[in-house]
């Protein structure tokens, strides 16, 4: 990968998977652990899905989308992400993009309290920690 100045760092962002793709999307990667009801694969445009990068059922299923379980679920996932194995996963996410923007795709209905808006921070960090 080309070394980047903070300025020069590649756009990450998220969208719903209920909403059409964006002309400068990028590289589009689904970030649920469960495919989005109702949308077929031709519709979201992905070119990665992350299913390994999504958390673990038993945290999804424990956090419920509960508001005050947020914070607790956000330091469980973030620690879960920290694992070797994961940054390694998440590194080559990186690399596959490539120099294009990323667009991590999630099917949340609650647009600030989802998975993909934790993933997108430290994906963020690690692209900063390694570039």
């Amino acid at each position: 990968m080309t070394r980047r100045t903070a300025v020069q760092l590649r756009a990450i962002r998220i969208r719903r998977a209920y909403d059409e793709p964006g002309a400068d999307d990028g590289y589009r990667v689904l970030v649920d652990r469960y495919w989005p009801r109702g949308r077929r694969r031709e519709s979201l445009k992905l070119d990665e899905w992350a299913r390994e990068l999504a958390p673990e059922p038993d945290l999804i299923k424990w956090f419920g989308h509960m508001p005050e379980r947020w914070d607790e679920f956000r330091q469980r996932y973030l620690l879960w992400l920290d694992a070797p194995g994961q940054m390694k996963r998440m590194s080559e996410l990186l690399e596959s993009a490539g120099d294009k923007a990323i667009t991590l795709v999630y099917g949340a209905r609650d647009e600030t309290q989802n998975q993909a808006v934790i993933f997108r921070d430290a994906l963020q960090a690690l692209q900063r920690a390694i570039e």
